[in-house]
């Protein structure tokens, strides 16, 4: 039997420059969008590419959050930045949910799923 093919849903958008977190508060701001969320991968961490997998696998159509993917091995000075900015202690894996201009949630390891997601909706 051949592997069944799997339909990731998941748009992630690449978090490569420091000045992308400027648009992301700024977007952040308009009442349109519900959450943004950051999450912060390291691509050597066993239990990161599980959390990965399993937010691939278990997005649906229905959630709209736009969602940044932040490798921490390629770019440890935004996630520096986003310490700073958000005012949170650096995790990985690391899932934040922004919301005017602010960390309004976050998670890690385990805790990072489309529930936490769906949950924290404001």
């Amino acid at each position: 039997m051949g592997k069944k093919l799997l339909k990731i849903m998941l748009n992630w958008l690449p978090l490569t420059e420091i000045s992308q977190l400027d648009g992301i508060v700024s977007h952040s701001l308009d009442d349109a969008t519900p959450l943004i969320c950051i999450f912060k991968h390291s691509t050597r961490c066993s239990i990161s590419n599980m959390v990965k997998r399993r937010l691939e696998r278990t997005w649906s159509d229905d959630i709209t959050t736009p969602v940044y993917y932040l490798d921490l091995l390629k770019h440890r000075a935004i996630s520096d930045d986003i310490v700073r900015r958000f005012n949170v202690i650096h995790e990985s894996p690391q899932l934040l949910l922004i919301k005017n201009g602010e960390c309004v949630s976050h998670t890690s390891h385990h805790g990072i799923n489309t529930d936490f997601i769906a949950a924290s909706k404001i």
